[in-house]
């Protein structure tokens, strides 16, 4: 009797569906998918791949306290300079980890065709479930105004969820869905509860028929003549405030040598780090003393929204006195005047001797509020009587 070849146990694979979330910065990405998350049966696996602005981390560090897994694309936006890049995170993921789905938040500034285009072109692999776009009914009409993006991301989506609209009276939240209807009148805009998120069986499941591999080629003429290049640099100035702890910086003398030189070259020997985007401004000065909850809270009350739109980063908090704690590093969220203060329980060598981590998102004016951060947060002269 002829032997019969073995027969293979292996199933074919099925695509993993993909979730895309958009909105600009600071609109509540990150807080509406973990409360997402927190509603998913037991077992059901899913990874989230961030592009974050800047190279601060908070908010894969804020998904990671959730014990959600993260990847990160950072210092670049999904939609233009790193195109490529995130086939082979997408690639990796599945490979490493092959969970039921991946849910990818973009950067503030990104536009969802591109993103789109590249999940299209791995059919084999992902499906493109949905593309979502959080809007933040309290500051829409502010930045829907001056960002571009945000308008695309209005009006290409298969759901517009409507953050924040606790926080605005009828008449407002009215003109926002007045004025997102005129971008996108046929999607459907949901409410999100403040307190329970958003349902999974609402979110997943959509099936897309936005942006399909068949209308490329005449699209993506379109959207290139549409795009500018450096549309994150046009709708968002990003800078970074760095200081160590008095223990792990230089001294209070090289500091201000630090200051008096022309920082141009990366090799000054300060303790400054240099970003090569013309955007972005960093500072690495020698020492960051410890703040008080309280101290921080006053120094971000009177930053304008209309020019800073979010802060995000890590700020070692003192204990409020009389109490005599030790120092412990948080992760600090601001939005649009919103302030949320986590403290860091994992274990990190990165975390060790961070005294202040920041990025600073806003308009072109927010330069003089970059300054008075760090004339409080890196001059170790904090008062604590506030």
């Amino acid at each position: 009797m002829e032997r019969q070849p073995p027969q293979s146990s292996s199933a074919p694979t099925r695509p993993i569906p993909i979730t895309v979330f958009t909105g600009f910065v600071g609109a509540g990405k990150t807080t509406i998918i973990l409360s997402l998350l927190k509603r998913l049966p037991v077992g059901y696996k899913v990874v989230l791949l961030k592009n974050e602005f800047g190279d601060v981390k908070v908010d894969s560090e804020l998904a990671r306290e959730s014990n959600v897994q993260v990847t990160e694309m950072l210092n670049g936006c999904l939609c233009c300079v790193l195109v490529g890049q995130m086939a082979n995170a997408l690639t990796e993921i599945r490979e490493t980890q092959n969970p039921d789905r991946i849910i990818i938040e973009t950067s503030g500034s990104a536009f969802p065709a591109p993103i789109a285009w590249q999940i299209r072109q791995l059919s084999d692999s992902f499906s493109l479930d949905a593309i979502v776009t959080v809007v933040d009914c309290l500051n829409f009409r502010g930045y829907e105004d001056t960002s571009y993006t945000a308008r695309l991301q209005a009006q290409y989506s298969d759901l517009i969820l409507l953050n924040k609209h606790e926080l605005v009276n009828e008449r407002q939240l009215d003109d926002v869905i007045d004025r997102v209807n005129d971008l996108n009148t046929d999607t459907v805009k949901v409410n999100v509860d403040a307190d329970k998120g958003i349902a999974p069986d609402l979110v997943f499941g959509i099936d897309t028929k936005l942006f399909e591999l068949s209308d490329r080629p005449s699209d993506e003429r379109k959207w290139a003549a549409m795009i500018d290049p450096a549309h994150m640099q046009s709708d968002v100035q990003v800078a970074t405030i760095k200081g160590r702890t008095a223990e792990t910086s230089k001294s209070p003398a090289a500091a201000e040598s630090c200051r008096a030189k022309d920082h141009s070259q990366e090799d000054c020997g300060c303790n400054r780090e240099h970003s090569s985007s013309p955007a972005a401004l960093s500072k690495f000065v020698a020492a960051a003393s410890p703040i008080t909850r309280e101290a921080l809270t006053a120094l971000f009350e009177p930053i304008p929204v209309d020019t800073v739109y979010r802060i995000k980063g890590f700020v070692l908090l003192a204990p409020t006195p009389p109490a005599t704690d030790t120092p412990r590093l948080h992760i600090v969220n601001w939005a649009f005047g919103r302030m949320e203060l986590t403290p860091v329980r994992r274990d990190d060598p990165a975390h060790v001797g961070v005294g202040v981590l920041l990025t600073v998102m806003g308009q072109f004016g927010m330069k003089t509020w970059v300054g008075k951060i760090e004339d409080v947060l890196l001059s170790g002269n904090i008062d604590y009587r506030t």
